[in-house]
């Protein structure tokens, strides 16, 4: 190895001068951290920020490759095979998606309106199980089902739930195609499906299009809100009544999703603004 790393100091150094020209500042500063964080397996905040705290050779060889797969575009989150989400540890792989900040405002917003709620709730398009999961750490006395297709997917969703030591039940079903055999009626609904439309491809960073799951991101532009059809026509049999359903959408795509759950016939129907302005969850209430 021709890079000579042996302290916290020499990691910041390297990663520093091998990125900056690639990441802003402040961002490059927070991966700079999440790295060392993850590396060092610790959370004791001295460890991180130790300049002189000495690595091993297999650490600094680690650094080298990590950096190289920065360089590529890959995203941190799996090359490190993890992130944060909601305060809870989620594994994530190429099968699912890297759980973003706003979905974390969408469990925020579902916590918001049912604190202390001890009924089923159904996540449908769970992926990588973060929002069950979430929801099943804040809610400890509610029953969580967490509905996808891939078995990849599940079988990390399952993982999840059992690193941040909560219950969730994990099914495979197709939400084109649903049974609803085996699942509860429920209080709460809550989804984040696929919404960017193939047309939103020339919008997206490299690192995302080349990296992620095109299938639980993209819908065609002819019929961008089938994944919300059908779910909501799902909801019209599980969801109990004045049970709530609550998804993430798409940001172009609120005045459609509006007049789609109230020709559904949903009430109390209400769209929240992200923390960037933009229009991203939608609430409604299942007429009793």
């Amino acid at each position: 190895m021709s890079v000579n790393i042996q302290t916290i100091k020499d990691i910041r150094s390297y990663l520093t001068k091998e990125l900056k020209n690639i990441y802003h500042e402040q961002e490059l500063t927070a991966l700079i951290n999440i790295i060392i964080k993850t590396l060092l397996d610790t959370t004791k905040l001295h460890q991180i920020y130790d300049a002189d705290y000495a690595i091993q050779y297999s650490q600094a060889e680690r650094i080298i490759e990590i950096c190289q797969e920065l360089k590529s575009g890959k995203p941190v989150q799996y090359i490190l095979g993890e992130t944060m989400f909601y305060d809870c540890v989620i594994k994530v792989t190429p099968a699912t998606l890297i759980p973003r900040p706003e979905t974390e405002e969408l469990v925020q917003l579902v916590l918001k309106e049912n604190d202390g709620y001890k009924g089923n709730i159904i996540d449908f398009g769970t992926g990588s199980g973060c929002i069950a999961i979430a929801l099943a750490a804040n809610l400890p006395d509610s029953k969580i089902t967490g509905i996808e297709i891939s078995d990849e997917a599940l079988n990390v969703a399952i993982k999840n739930a059992h690193l941040n030591n909560v219950t969730a039940s994990f099914l495979k079903r197709d939400i084109l195609n649903f049974d609803i055999s085996s699942i509860p009626e429920s209080g709460i609904i809550v989804s984040n499906p696929p919404y960017v439309r193939v047309s939103e491809k020339n919008l997206m960073n490299r690192n995302v299009l080349d990296f992620e799951p095109y299938q639980a991101l993209f819908v065609n532009d002819d019929d961008p809100l089938i994944f919300y059809r059908a779910i909501i026509s799902i909801a019209e049999k599980i969801l109990l009544p004045e049970g709530n359903l609550y998804f993430e959408i798409n940001e172009a795509l609120g005045a459609s999703m509006l007049n789609l759950m109230s020709e559904s016939g949903f009430s109390n129907i209400a769209i929240f603004k992200d923390i960037n302005g933009k229009e991203r969850i939608i609430r409604g209430t299942k007429n009793g």
